[in-house]
């Protein structure tokens, strides 16, 4: 099982600031969108609508907005045809970088991202050139709320979960892709505080980073994509160094 993940920390921290811009809110229009497109407007008989419904309520978005994305998707309302597009390339360091996005030009956002990962000291791969290096697995995360590790590493076993992120604030619990669904209601049946569920690529192996130069430029390079308007979601393999998480953390 997995310990403390300081990473994973000073992600949520950056997590809650992004909400405060209303970033969160569009990236899950966006995914409420093309789920109900994909599957219909009922959550019932849409689990990816239904996920994304959870992660919009578990931000506070309001329920206009949820049903005006809904409706998006559905053609009750007009609204912009968005393309879903997997970008492989490289940060800093050699650091393998996975983008999960969702345009109305394809062309455009290839081309920015391609100068932007130029700029930012990386570079855009083919297909497949890091996506080897990856698994596809179901990671929810829920308000910790004073459940002891012990308590947590249970819940790993009677849901069917594989691993377990504990951190005092907001843990981590990944299952196999197959298991999400089940984990995700298990979890809700029990009244945990879910803050998010999502299917992420998590790397088979990482690099780790040792000094606090090396990490805030990948931390920066990380950051430019996160806040680029058509990408979802930013994957990795870098780990950083214990004593090196310490220190981002204090500057948070």
């Amino acid at each position: 099982m997995s310990g403390h993940s300081k990473w994973a920390n000073i992600k949520h921290k950056k997590g809650r600031a992004d909400a405060k811009r209303g970033k969160v809110f569009t990236r899950i229009s966006k995914e409420i969108t093309i789920a109900a497109r994909e599957g219909g407007g009922d959550p019932d008989g849409n689990p990816r609508l239904r996920l994304a419904m959870q992660n919009a309520r578990s931000v506070n978005m309001p329920n206009d907005n949820i049903i005006r994305a809904i409706k998006k998707g559905t053609g009750e309302i007009e609204g912009v045809n968005y393309e879903e597009i997997i970008y492989e390339g490289y940060a800093p360091n050699g650091i393998a970088v996975i983008l999960e996005t969702v345009t109305d030009n394809k062309k455009r956002t290839v081309s920015e991202i391609r100068a932007l990962m130029s700029r930012n000291g990386g570079n855009l791969g083919e297909a497949n050139s890091v996506a080897w290096n990856f698994e596809r697995k179901g990671v929810i995360s829920l308000s910790t709320n004073g459940v002891s590790e012990d308590e947590l590493l249970e819940v790993i076993l009677e849901s069917g979960a594989d691993d377990l992120e504990y951190d005092e604030e907001t843990s981590r619990i990944i299952c196999a892709m197959e298991e999400f669904s089940n984990v995700n209601k298990y979890l809700e049946d029990k009244h945990y505080q879910v803050t998010e569920a999502k299917l992420e690529y998590l790397p088979k192996t990482t690099v780790k980073i040792n000094t606090v130069d090396e990490a805030r430029k990948i931390l920066r390079f990380i950051d430019v994509f996160e806040d680029h308007d058509d990408v979802q979601n930013v994957f990795s393999n870098f780990e950083l160094d214990d004593k090196v998480a310490e220190e981002l953390e204090d500057e948070e």
